[in-house]
């Protein structure tokens, strides 16, 4: 199957993208098994019904009044999950981590598409005024934003350890008949040992794209600047 109309194109090209084309196809089941996998995930433990932070829900309002929303209370409709994304902020990361605020960038643009199947928010260990100073810096005016504070969310999801370093990670929960939530999934940037970078890679197009390109990814993260 050719992949354009172009003409010109040699024996030896035509050969190796066929062979990538069925490569292609092949990740393709791959991925979609994966995802069939976790989708028949049982439901995991009940978990606490944390208090989070909140400021007012127009980003330009300032950052008062604070309120408290419990966890339960972020699910916007009976029978749709909850992903959440730990912000790496806060504690011992006093700076906003540039790779999350571009996956950020990338859920604050899609975030309207996203709120019809599942609710979405992001959850930082970071203090409500330095957490939303830099939402209003990158225009994050459709993600919902949530401070730990003292609570052992973070901790207890994995994305905190006991010094109070940071972590990216993605979490879905869910709410069983009884409405108690309870966690569904976690993913972590580490997956093993020898993957310590890799394994939210999907939740974002930036590496994808460059990945199509003969560069590759390069040292793209010398670049960012937030």
């Amino acid at each position: 199957m050719r992949q354009t109309n172009l003409t010109g194109e040699s024996a030896e090209y035509v050969s190796a993208r066929e062979e990538l084309r069925q490569a292609e196809i092949d990740l393709m089941h791959r991925r979609e098994r994966v995802a069939d996998l976790r989708r028949r995930l049982p439901m995991g433990p009940v978990v606490d019904d944390y208090v989070l932070q909140e400021g007012p829900a127009d980003l330009q309002a300032g950052d008062a009044p604070t309120g408290t929303v419990r966890l339960s209370e972020l699910f916007t409709r009976p029978g749709r999950d909850l992903i959440v994304y730990h912000f790496m902020y806060g504690k011992q990361n006093t700076d906003p981590c540039p790779m999350c605020t571009m996956w950020l960038d990338g859920l604050n643009g899609v975030a309207h598409h996203i709120a019809q199947n599942a609710a979405l928010a992001v959850v930082a260990a970071a203090d409500l005024p330095s957490l939303r100073a830099h939402a209003r810096n990158r225009k994050w005016t459709n993600l919902r934003l949530l401070s730990a504070g003292s609570s052992t969310f973070k901790y207890d999801l994995g994305s905190e350890d006991a010094e109070g370093n940071q972590d990216s990670t993605v979490s879905v929960f869910t709410r069983d008949d009884s409405g108690s939530v309870r966690h569904f999934y976690s993913v972590h940037p580490r997956m093993s040992d020898d993957i310590d970078q890799r394994g939210i890679d999907l939740y974002s197009p930036v590496w994808h794209l460059l990945d199509l390109t003969r560069s590759g990814r390069g040292n793209w993260i010398a670049g960012l600047s937030y």
